[in-house]
C-alpha cells in the first residue's frame, strides 16, 4: 500500500516554510463579520442632523461638519456611495451660496443699520408689496442669511455622511418586511447620485487620456450623453433583475389585517409626529414623551403586522455588536446636549444679529460634538487590498 502523497506548502526564499503571523500593530479591517451595520451609522448621522437642526451657531455648526468629515475620512470605504460625501459638500456649499444670493437680491425682513453696499433697485406694482429686487444691503440681514444657509448645508452633510458610510444594499436588508418595496425604491434613489459621480469620473479620465477636452459647456455635452445611455441601461438591466427576483409579490392577507395595519401605523406616525411636536415646545412637556412612546410602540406593531405580506427571507443578517451600538448612541450626546441648551440657554445657540455680535462657543453642546467622534476610533478601518507577503 502506498503512502498518500501530500503537497508541501511553499516555503519562503532561504528559510523554513511556516504560516503567516498576524501583525499586531495593523488595524483590524472591515470585513463582512465585523462590519457595522448600516442602521448604526444612520442613527449616527442622524443624531448629528438634529443637532444642527436646533442651531445657528456657526461656531457649532462647522463643529458638526467637521465631526462628520472626519470620521467619513477616517472609516469611508472605496464603494461607489463612498464617493458622494464630496458631492454633498458641494451641495451644501451651493445652498450656501443661494441663499446669500437672494438676501442680497430679494432682501430680508431682518432690519439692518451697517450698510454694505447699495443695488440698483427695480420698483415692482403695488400688489408685491414687502418685496424688492436690488437696493441697499445691510451686514445683519446678510448675517442671519449665511447663518439660515450654514444650517441648511450642515444638514445635508451630516446625511451625505451616511449615505458614505452605509452600505445601501446592507440598510434594506435590515428593514422590516413591510417596508421591504419602498426600501428598495428609497435604496434605489440613493445609489443613483453615486453611481453617476462614478460615470462621470471615468468618463473624464477616459477623455483625458485620449487627449479631449474634459471641461467646459462642450466638455460637459460629450460627457452627460455617455451618462445618460449608462443611466438608462443601468435601469433596464436592474428593471429586469427585479423582475426576475418576483419583486412586488405579496402574501395574500385578509381585510381585517390590512386594516389593522393601516390604523396601527398612521395612528402611530401621527402620535410620533405629535409626541415630537410636543418635546421641541416648552408648552407639550408634559405630552410629549408619553405620546412619542405610545406612537412609537404602535408604528412598531403596524410595521410587524404588516410584514406578513412579504415574501422574503433575510440572508446572513446583520448583528448589532456592542461596538454598533456604541456607534449609535455617540451621536446622542450631541442632540440631547443641543436640546438642553436650547430649553435653558436660547441665546448661545441663536446669536443676535440685531444688534450685530460675534457669536461664543458653548461648552456643553461642544462636549456633546466632541463625542461624536469616537465613531473613528470605535468603528473597524476600511478594508485595503492584501500586499504581496514578500512586503509585508
Amino acid at each position: 500500500m502506498t503512502n498518500k502523497q501530500h503537497q508541501a506548502s511553499p516555503a519562503r526564499p532561504g528559510g523554513a516554510a511556516h504560516p503567516r503571523k498576524p501583525n499586531p500593530l495593523r488595524a483590524p479591517q472591515a470585513t463582512r463579520s465585523n462590519s457595522l451595520p448600516a442602521g448604526a451609522w444612520w442613527l449616527w448621522a442622524l443624531a448629528l442632523a438634529t443637532a444642527a437642526s436646533r442651531t445657528t451657531n456657526p461656531l457649532l455648526l462647522a463643529l458638526l461638519i467637521a465631526t462628520a468629515g472626519y470620521v467619513v475620512a477616517a472609516r469611508r470605504t472605496d464603494a461607489p456611495w463612498a464617493r458622494s460625501y464630496t458631492a454633498f459638500l458641494k451641495l451644501g456649499l451651493i445652498v450656501l451660496l443661494i441663499r446669500l444670493l437672494f438676501a442680497i437680491l430679494l432682501g430680508s425682513p431682518i432690519p439692518g443699520t451697517h450698510t454694505l453696499f447699495t443695488l440698483p433697485e427695480v420698483p415692482l406694482p403695488d400688489w408685491a408689496q414687502g418685496v424688492r429686487l436690488g437696493g441697499r444691503v445691510a451686514a445683519e440681514p446678510l448675517v442671519f442669511a449665511f447663518y439660515d444657509g450654514l444650517k441648511l448645508a450642515t444638514l445635508l452633510i451630516c446625511v451625505g455622511a451616511a449615505n458614505a458610510l452605509a452600505n445601501p444594499a446592507r440598510l434594506l436588508k435590515s428593514l422590516p418586511g413591510a417596508l421591504y418595496e419602498a426600501g428598495v425604491a428609497v435604496v434605489v434613489a440613493m445609489t443613483f447620485a453615486p453611481n453617476l459621480i462614478a460615470d462621470v469620473q471615468r468618463l473624464r479620465a477616459a477623455r483625458r487620456l485620449r487627449g479631449r477636452a474634459d471641461r467646459g459647456f462642450r466638455g460637459l455635452l460629450q460627457v452627460g450623453l455617455p451618462v445618460l445611455e449608462g443611466a438608462l441601461e443601468r435601469s433596464v438591466a436592474l428593471a429586469a433583475a427585479m423582475d426576475a427576483r418576483g419583486y412586488g409579490r405579496a402574501n395574500p392577507v385578509s381585510p381585517a389585517v390590512r386594516h389593522t395595519t393601516t390604523a396601527l401605523t398612521l395612528g402611530g406616525l401621527l402620535a410620533v409626529c405629535v409626541g415630537t411636536f410636543g418635546l421641541l415646545t416648552a408648552q407639550g412637556a408634559t405630552y410629549g414623551l408619553p405620546a412619542l412612546l405610545a406612537g412609537l410602540a404602535a408604528a412598531l406593531a403596524g410595521l410587524r403586522v404588516g410584514g406578513r405580506r412579504t415574501l422574503r427571507t433575510n440572508y446572513r443578517p446583520d448583528r448589532w455588536t456592542p461596538r454598533a451600538w456604541l456607534v449609535a448612541a455617540s451621536g446622542l450626546p450631541a442632540a440631547a446636549l443641543m436640546i438642553y441648551t436650547a430649553i435653558h440657554d436660547p441665546a448661545a445657540l441663536t446669536p443676535s444679529v440685531n444688534p450685530l455680535t460675534a457669536p461664543e462657543l458653548p461648552l456643553l453642546p461642544a462636549a456633546g460634538i466632541a463625542i461624536a467622534l469616537l465613531p473613528a476610533l470605535l468603528a473597524p478601518a476600511p478594508a485595503t487590498p492584501r500586499r504581496d507577503a514578500a512586503h509585508d
